[in-house]
């Protein structure tokens, strides 16, 4: 489940993405069709996907896809089955191809579909606060709270028992059981994702979600992005702290409690039973292991192994820290 609220408008010929990318090729067939786009573990046959970094040739050597954006350099580490699709800037290629199956994805104007609670399906089954507003496509479970001046914008799903606190908005999310959501939170909104082009910025389309699965707390002021390719998701009895940002594809595993301030770059893996401490960054692209501690003000800028304790700028192990600085 990648992008369950945005249309797909493909399926599109080779030959019409040829045209959007001002391609000199004779060696594909242009009459192959091009279902979908998704990323490199989630492609499948009759799908394009992009491998722009050797930090991804393990699933580049895996996937189901049959077109590739690539570089020259990076091709050969493709399936015989996958077609390569040599351009200029991969990520920018991705971005114009991914907006022309997903147009709705790329721009987050406010929810002009949203009407006071008061006049929707939701009046006797929710209780809520004042100036509180509901878009299309939104469901919300029994037993649920949300407080003044929250916008529930269109495409969430709200499960059973979830309190959502006041002056938070909503859009472009699954929200499980048991959930809290505390107040001035933003959650599913647009990444922090574009690219520089011709002195202009070329904004990256987001059609995935955010997903935050049963029994969550999300504290005060933070704001969770949705996913660009992939989904962002928060794991099972996992604890935000206030004023958290976590950037667009973000995976957090089960049971893990992140204190105020923290930050973690797009894209990142954060494993289960983690534990954070305030104001540390982390940055994208990168994986951290299960059992991990993560000290205050700590700046991860590589992958951390499993059951391990880091403190520090560059974070490293806290035992050599300590000794470093003593």
């Amino acid at each position: 489940m990648i992008n369950p609220f945005f249309k797909n408008n493909g399926p599109y010929k080779f030959s019409e993405i040829q045209n959007l990318l001002n391609l000199k090729t004779d060696k594909i067939n242009k009459d192959l069709e091009i279902t979908d786009i998704k990323d490199l573990q989630n492609s499948k046959k009759d799908e394009i996907t992009f491998f722009h970094s050797k930090k991804y040739k393990i699933a580049a050597n895996n996937t189901k896809a049959s077109f590739c954006l690539t570089t020259k350099n990076l091709k050969n580490e493709l399936p015989e089955k996958c077609i390569p699709i040599i351009v200029d800037n991969v990520l920018i290629s991705t971005s114009i191809i991914t907006s022309k199956f997903y147009p709705d994805s790329i721009n987050d104007h406010f929810d002009v579909t949203v009407d006071n609670i008061n006049k929707t399906v939701f009046n006797d089954k929710v209780k809520f606060g004042k100036n509180v507003l509901i878009g299309q496509n939104v469901s919300i479970g029994s037993n649920c709270l949300i407080g003044h001046n929250t916008i529930i914008e269109k495409n969430v799903s709200i499960g059973d028992n979830c309190t959502i606190g006041s002056n938070t908005i909503i859009r472009n999310s699954l929200i499980k059981n048991n959930v809290r959501i505390l107040d001035n939170c933003v959650i599913g909104k647009h990444g922090f994702g574009f690219f520089p082009k011709h002195n202009k910025n070329l904004r990256y389309p987001h059609m995935g979600i955010v997903i935050i699965e049963d029994d969550c707390e999300i504290g005060c002021g933070s704001t969770i992005d949705r996913g660009s390719m992939s989904n962002t998701t928060i794991g099972k009895n996992t604890y935000l702290d206030n004023q958290i940002h976590i950037a667009h594809n973000v995976r957090i595993g089960e049971n893990s409690i992140i204190a105020g301030q923290v930050g973690i770059a797009g894209s990142s893996i954060i494993g289960s039973n983690v534990k954070i401490g305030g104001q540390a960054g982390i940055s994208g692209h990168l994986k951290i292991g299960n059992n991990v501690e993560i000290a205050g003000g700590s700046g991860v800028i590589k992958d951390i192994p499993d059951n391990s304790k880091v403190m520090g700028y560059p974070a490293k192990n806290i035992r050599e820290f300590l000794k470093e600085n003593r």
